[in-house]
């Protein structure tokens, strides 16, 4: 009897699954079992360049969860996921071996370390005669029928969208195998869900003390259609989602889906059908459609992660701009602890600090002070989210980062947020700073995203005196952007990134 393994990477669903699926018509036709693995590798659980865990606590936690939920959905169909731990080239490797197995299927990845363990992988395949099967990353519009070559991905989104709407193929989710059959017994090596936790080097809280939110963002495929189900249909809040998308507080604001998308728990083509059945039997309109564009957002910072590789990374970014970026360690403790004296920067950092979760509008926001007034290098951001982020995806993290620094192929003139102008906007009561800065509760709402202009007789009315029980602002707003204006005008578009390849075997 034949073993057919599949590989679970981000992709842990068993609904719109092409490598699951081979692997079971490739066992149907074989008389033989499906062995469904995925490898807990600890190199993606070290530290990135700037010295920051790659995985922090919460997004962990949401791997386990979504583990264990895959593992229940597996044994509903036909047997078990195998957990194993180790380098993930020599662990498939062994296991191959260990059961003979004929054939290893699993989903690509665009990301440049997410493609060398690929090629690691299949490397390591040949020797052993396994036949290898790889499928198409996951995506809203048919990554196999977009309306052009990956080398010619359009650099703007717009231009993007449009022929993607116009062009592209937008099938629905494959359906989940019915059955398949699975080897039972135990496999040599093979690790339970706590044994991992155990590892000395897996991210856990260890002081025990849970955020505030920690229960909404739970892992899995269950939790995830939980959600989704919420949004659209028990509050109808998707009809309102493009007038409430860039609220930060109510979680309802917006869809909080991205987490099960970066895991795959969810895959976007499923999103998309649940968007256009309620379309079809609740309302169509702008805040609709406004969800399916984002997604076509997810598209297109995949598109560019596989058009231009390890570009994406670059200082420089994909316009490869000269920017003399700074490093100040104080600037970037303040920014990462939440501690700029800017409420708005300093609420939205300490949410992500937290829960593990930021709003799109704090993204901008945050990320915009760091890199067009503090100056400091883009990449520390992206890696600062990288580690805190449950919903991290490297393409859509480092793409956004590029965009929001002015190095991204979509990026226009020196464009900066005016965090005062965006927080009397966006949070114009006080309440979300209020709601993550305790410090702050007690001041009136006139000063509260300016309160070091509040009087020494006003601060210790409120019980918050500026540089003692909240910090004083650590850079000037307008002074500092127009510095780092000066720095990107004196910049040198040295060397744009222009492959004329696609960096993906497609």
């Amino acid at each position: 009897m034949s073993n057919h393994l599949v590989w679970f990477r981000n992709d842990l669903r068993v609904t719109d699954h092409a490598a699951l699926n081979d692997a079971c018509k490739r066992a149907q036709e074989t008389d033989g079992m499906v062995i469904p693995i995925y490898v807990v590798d600890p190199f993606w659980f070290g530290v990135t360049q700037n010295g920051f865990s790659r995985v922090g606590a919460e997004r962990a936690r949401f791997l386990l969860e979504s583990l264990e939920d895959l593992d229940r959905r597996l044994k509903a169909i036909g047997g078990p996921l195998r957990i194993f731990c180790g380098d993930t080239r020599i662990v498939l490797g062994d296991i191959c071996q260990l059961v003979s197995a004929t054939s290893l299927s699993y989903c690509e990845e665009v990301s440049t370390e997410e493609r060398r363990v690929e090629a690691e992988v299949r490397a390591a395949m040949d020797p052993l005669g396994v036949s290898v099967g790889s499928f198409s990353p996951s995506t809203m519009c048919d990554w196999d029928h977009l309306p052009f070559p990956i080398s010619e991905t359009p650099e703007v989104f717009t231009k993007f969208r449009r022929l993607v709407e116009k062009r592209g193929r937008f099938s629905p989710p494959a359906l989940p195998p019915e059955r398949f059959v699975s080897n039972q017994g135990f496999i040599s090596e093979e690790k339970t869900i706590e044994e991992i936790r155990a590892m000395p080097w897996f991210p856990s809280d260890r002081a025990g003390n849970p955020s505030p939110s920690s229960s909404f963002f739970v892992g899995g495929v269950t939790a995830g259609g939980k959600r989704l189900s919420h949004y659209l249909w028990e509050t109808d809040s998707l009809s309102r989602y493009k007038k409430t998308r860039n609220g930060m507080l109510r979680v309802d604001d917006s869809s909080k889906l991205s987490s099960w998308l970066a895991f795959g728990c969810l895959s976007a083509k499923e999103v998309m059908q649940e968007v256009n059945r309620y379309e079809s039997e609740r309302v169509k309109n702008d805040s609709t459609y406004w969800l399916k564009f984002e997604l076509l957002w997810r598209d297109f910072f995949i598109a560019m992660s596989a058009k231009h590789g390890p570009h994406l990374y670059r200082s420089g970014g994909l316009q490869n701009k000269a920017i003399d970026w700074e490093r100040d360690q104080s600037l970037i403790e303040a920014w990462t602890q939440g501690l700029t004296g800017y409420p708005l920067v300093d609420a939205n950092m300490r949410e992500l600090l937290q829960t593990g979760y930021m709003s799109n509008r704090g993204r901008q926001n945050v990320a915009s002070f760091l890199t067009k007034n503090l100056g400091i290098d883009w990449r520390i951001g992206a890696e600062w989210f990288e580690s805190k982020l449950i919903d991290h995806d490297p393409s859509v993290n480092y793409g956004n980062w590029n965009y929001a620094a002015g190095v991204g192929n979509d990026a226009r003139e020196f464009r900066w947020f005016n965090i005062n102008k965006q927080a009397s906007t966006y949070d114009p009561k006080g309440e979300y700073v209020k709601h993550w800065i305790p410090e702050l509760s007690e001041v009136p709402e006139d000063w509260i995203h300016h309160p070091w202009r509040m009087s020494d007789s006003l601060q210790e009315k409120c019980r918050c005196k500026i540089g003692d029980d909240y910090p004083e602002p650590v850079v000037d707003l307008f002074h500092s952007a127009e510095i780092n204006r000066q720095r990107h005008d004196r910049a040198i578009d040295s060397e744009r990134a222009t492959p004329t390849q696609p960096l993906l075997g497609f």
